[in-house]
């Protein structure tokens, strides 16, 4: 089996042996090579035909998002950036995905040995899924990717114990719930973009951490009729909004006698993952039963496919993403596989089928 070759550029040596250590622990990755900028990457690129690469946004002689553009306009590469934890950092990730990378990571702090093995295993899952994303086009013999040891997974149970639906005073009000992870972004935005202002109150968990959930959000506000905005607890969900999961916190529906909102929890990672589509499927299900609209989208992994079965048990409209539209299909997959999905649509499809409910 022919280990996915990854070329990393960064303009810092401890980043460049960082990353590169941090890859080397997985037998299915081989570092071919590194680069502190992008026309030295260039000259590797030629040489060594990796599968993907790490970039860096910060670099000298040309910075990370104009290689970026370049590089998918003269030979396009599964692209995973390595993105500083700040204010401009995610304003400037959300661009890269929007330029054509395929995800991204945000970088550990240096002095902090304990997030490396979190970082380590995290950066592992998103080389292989880039290696299977759609902007690759050499032949894959790695479809089943061997996963590294990770920490105790939690179901959504620990966030909100499975329970009946509420059968009474539900809301006549329509639902849309959104989950989505590595290619999910420019997903969520096409589809916002394309809906009228009178679209049904729309929730969406897309993986993603925190500060770069609240960019993302600002960001398709701009090109949306709707009002997109990153959750607060108690947002009030209606008609014409749609709201955003913050990153490193599940979002939940509710009900009240004015109608729904949204609450914001602490809990644990569930899946690996917080926010968790699981967890607010799960309240959907729970809350607003027929009254909804679950949606798989694009992403690696399970999370979400227990969530959306729960919500068709509902009575809920079920819809996964087709493969052929999926950067990486493996959410909408497993939905698939476990009898989760009513509908199999591709972007296109989505978008016709919600602006009809409106």
């Amino acid at each position: 089996m022919r280990r996915i070759r990854v070329l990393v550029i960064d303009d810092s040596a401890v980043m460049r042996k960082m990353l590169t250590e941090a890859m080397s622990g997985s037998r299915r990755i081989e570092v071919v090579g590194a680069a502190i900028d992008p026309y030295i990457a260039v000259n590797k690129i030629r040489r060594f035909s990796p599968d993907v690469l790490t970039l860096d946004i910060e670099m000298p002689r040309m910075d990370g998002l104009t290689f970026l553009s370049k590089i998918m306009a003269a030979q396009p590469l599964p692209v995973i950036m390595v993105s500083a934890v700040t204010e401009r950092g995610a304003a400037q990730t959300i661009k890269a995905l929007e330029l054509g990378a395929v995800d991204f990571i945000p970088k550990p702090k240096l002095d902090d040995r304990d997030s490396w093995g979190k970082f380590s295993r995290e950066l592992v899952e998103k080389v292989i899924a880039a290696s299977q994303s759609k902007i690759k086009t050499k032949s894959q013999s790695w479809r089943n990717a061997v996963q590294l040891p990770f920490e105790k997974k939690y179901s959504a149970d620990v966030i909100i114990p499975r329970k009946r639906p509420e059968t009474e005073r539900v809301s006549s009000e329509l639902i849309v719930a959104i989950g989505a992870s590595t290619g999910g972004t420019e997903v969520i935005a096409e589809i916002l973009s394309n809906l009228p202002d009178d679209a049904p109150g729309i929730v969406i968990v897309q993986h993603m951490p925190e500060k770069f959930t609240e960019a993302f959000a600002r960001r398709v506000n701009t090109s949306s009729r709707l009002q997109v905005k990153e959750a607060e607890q108690g947002d009030r969900v209606y008609r014409g909004v749609a709201l955003v999961a913050p990153g490193n916190r599940h979002m939940l529906l509710r009900r009240d006698s004015v109608g729904y909102h949204v609450a914001i929890n602490d809990g644990p990672p569930v899946n690996r993952h917080r926010p968790s589509v699981d967890v607010l499927f799960r309240s959907i299900a729970q809350v607003a039963g027929s009254n909804a609209v679950g949606i798989q989208l694009t992403g690696m992994g399970s999370d979400g496919a227990m969530g959306l079965l729960e919500m068709r048990e509902a009575k809920a409209a079920t819809i996964a993403q087709d493969e052929a539209s999926a950067t990486v299909f493996g959410m909408p997959r497993e939905a698939i596989s476990i009898g989760a999905v009513g509908m199999v649509k591709n972007v296109g499809e989505i978008i016709e089928y919600l602006r009809e409910l409106s």
